[in-house]
């Protein structure tokens, strides 16, 4: 008898445990028409001990520049570097194997990218009139731009457009100006996370992705030329690389949609006329979707969901 209950006892637990063991039910995706989701084979994790920066990469706009984060990142050239150059309002930069500034891969230098041209393939939404030309953005990166208008005056149907170095911008570094003559075709492999808005650095330097994801971990890198105790980027990987279980689909809001249209205006009110395109926060969403139990703690669980 005694051997029934004790069973019994056991059971009875073993099923309350499991009742109080919260689940997760693997969540939908979002509304296509408000959300979308990002490449995996254009986007990039950099982890470091402040946590998880994920960018979205443009090979549309920058193809050479992407192409060669993407060689470097699968060869684990960027494993372990150093954020060597850390200015506060500024920027955060690494990529030299050197950990000095004076260092590089072993691949050739690129040409520039500072500009690119858009047609009717890369849709732009307007957000405020500067000096003769639109900023706004294309997908998550805000951009400057001429009117639509000007392709039809163009021979290849296109217009010229810029990125805007915006917090969270990815750009290129490269070397300054030499015996008089300014390298623009010297970037390598050294890059640099805007921390601040610093439109000096608008075509001038070859930006290729934004961080939407993280940007709290970029704040966190420590400050200097060098860092006392620099910061470093653990691993740095291409999403399609990674196993399913290490990453998670990342939703952006559309920024073709009525919802960021109600976001931008809000955003626009409340900054006045001190409104900049850097001030727009496009919202994330992360979606688990396999059922995971809570305890095992996924990184994307402490990422919150923005409705």
């Amino acid at each position: 008898m005694m051997k029934k209950k004790t069973i019994l006892f056991a059971l009875v637990a073993a099923l309350a445990a499991t009742a109080l063991t919260p689940t997760l039910m693997a969540q939908p995706a979002p509304d296509p028409a408000k959300w979308r989701v990002l490449d995996p084979e254009n986007t990039l994790y950099i982890d470091t001990a402040d946590g998880r920066i994920v960018l979205e990469m443009f090979p549309e706009i920058a193809p050479r520049h992407v192409a060669r984060v993407k060689e470097l990142t699968r060869a684990h050239f960027y494993d372990g570097l150093v954020f060597h150059r850390v200015i506060d309002r500024f920027m955060a930069q690494t990529g030299d194997p050197q950990g000095d500034g004076r260092g590089a891969s072993p691949l050739p230098d690129l040409p520039q990218e500072f500009t690119f041209k858009r047609g009717p393939d890369l849709p732009f939404v307007s957000a405020s009139e500067q000096s003769g030309s639109w900023q706004g953005f294309y997908k998550t990166l805000a951009i400057a731009t001429y009117p639509d208008a000007q392709m039809a005056l163009t021979a290849d149907g296109k217009t010229r457009a810029w990125a805007l170095h915006c917090p969270g911008i990815a750009s290129m570094a490269r070397s300054g100006i030499v015996n008089g003559v300014d390298q623009v075709n010297s970037a390598n492999s050294q890059f640099f996370l805007m921390r601040a808005p610093y439109p000096s650095l608008d075509t001038n330097y070859t930006a290729w992705g934004r961080v939407v994801w993280g940007q709290d971990a970029v704040m966190k890198i420590p400050v200097g030329e060098p860092p006392p105790t620099p910061g470093r980027m653990q691993t740095v990987r291409v999403a399609v690389d990674m196993p399913e279980a290490e990453r998670a689909p990342i939703y952006v809001l559309r920024t073709d949609s009525p919802d960021f249209r109600q976001l931008l205006d809000k955003t626009r009110r409340e900054r006045g006329a001190d409104f900049s395109v850097c001030d727009v926060q496009i919202p994330v969403r992360v979606i688990d979707q396999s059922g995971r139990n809570e305890r095992e703690r996924p990184w994307w669980r402490n990422i919150p969901l923005i409705p």
